[in-house]
């Protein structure tokens, strides 16, 4: 897919103190970033760059009310048919996205140090090292159709191999903001059972650090890697945990179809369209993800890769067919039967 020739060595960069951006100092690529964030979020009278100030609680992020996707196919199992409503209850109606309160951790942002990081230029590593890839679900590997039945999903094409590949390769982390049980469920349907134990760690809505009020409210939850680096049982998967490494944003993939979850560091996340269970204009989307994660395997640190060359779906791309393998068949002869010869007598041993 893509090639990892002709980038330039950086050494990583040291902790500068913390103050107020100017967004005329930021980098192009911050910038176009932060445009393209803010292209997806209502306009205010604030710049989005005031939204990387150290204070998340002076942010102006207010998202639009989230309409769940209906599903293009219609059987019998995921859809109500028009005549066939009666005594069955209506669809749940959802409530607006709000953002977490200032008790959840409020609205993150990019530390200055990760930005200055990620800023680097990539530099590519003569062969493939061990990654940390914490991947999403809904939305990501499946589509959710029901919310009545919060374990009912439609799998995206290509996610049990996906996630086996990534399982076997890599060092692999289940993110997602539904509730504990029903990821684990979901989790169970998708693994064998020796895949399921080989995952470093399943987190759902109870690893978000919500408080109780926000948990029980749709509230947009932020994955911050951060809480993950910190985490003693992920922290002891790194292959140098016993030299005291840790993983990190040099280390690290998100797999996700929100750029809004991943607020907090940008420069990790791996965007997926999101899947809402229509495998006509789906596309082959897992592995292509699944050939940028190889290169990403490669690099010394994944931010300086991925802010320079940010994955791209191409929603047009198809697997190519393989060919049909033509099996030659060989007609074998009969086998001829052997006459039975008749035994002569020995007409002068008899008249002897």
């Amino acid at each position: 897919m893509m090639s990892a020739s002709g980038r330039e060595n950086g050494e990583a960069g040291h902790p500068v103190p913390h103050a107020p951006l100017n967004p005329d100092t930021l980098p192009p690529i911050i910038r176009q970033y932060l445009q393209a964030c803010a292209s997806q979020l209502p306009q205010t009278s604030d710049h989005i760059a005031g939204q990387y100030e150290a204070d998340s609680r002076s942010s102006s992020y207010s998202p639009p009310p989230a309409i769940p996707p209906e599903p293009s196919h219609s059987p019998s199992t995921l859809t109500n048919d028009a005549n066939d409503t009666e005594g069955k209850p209506m669809p749940r109606k959802q409530d607006a996205i709000v953002p977490p309160s200032a008790a959840s951790g409020g609205v993150p942002n990019p530390t200055q140090q990760y930005l200055t990081n990620a800023s680097l230029p990539p530099f590519v590593l003569p062969q493939e090292r061990q990654i940390l890839v914490v991947i999403d679900l809904n939305g990501t590997l499946l589509h959710r159709p029901d919310s009545y039945r919060p374990t009912y999903f439609v799998e995206r094409p290509h996610a049990r191999s996906f996630l086996n590949y990534c399982i076997e390769t890599f060092k692999v982390v289940i993110w997602s903001s539904a509730k504990s049980q029903n990821v684990e469920k979901m989790c169970r349907q998708l693994l064998k059972p020796k895949q399921f134990w080989k995952v470093v760690a399943i987190w759902g809505r109870e690893s978000f650090g919500l408080s109780d009020n926000d948990y029980r409210q749709r509230v947009q939850c932020y994955k911050r890697l951060s809480l993950l680096w910190s985490d003693e049982k992920i922290a002891a998967s790194h292959p140098e945990a016993d030299k005291g490494k840790r993983w990190s944003q040099a280390d690290t993939v998100l797999i996700d179809d929100s750029i809004e979850k991943a607020r907090s560091e940008p420069y990790n996340l791996v965007r997926v369209p999101e899947y809402d269970g229509d495998l006509e204009k789906d596309g082959e989307i897992l592995p292509q993800v699944h050939d940028y994660i190889n290169e990403l395997a490669r690099t010394a640190d994944i931010s300086t890769f991925i802010r320079s060359r940010p994955f791209e779906a191409d929603l047009a791309w198809r697997l190519p067919d393989l060919p049909t393998p033509h099996v030659l068949t060989i007609q074998q002869p009969k086998p001829t039967k052997k006459k039975k010869q008749k035994k002569t007598q020995n007409t002068e041993a008899n008249e002897a």
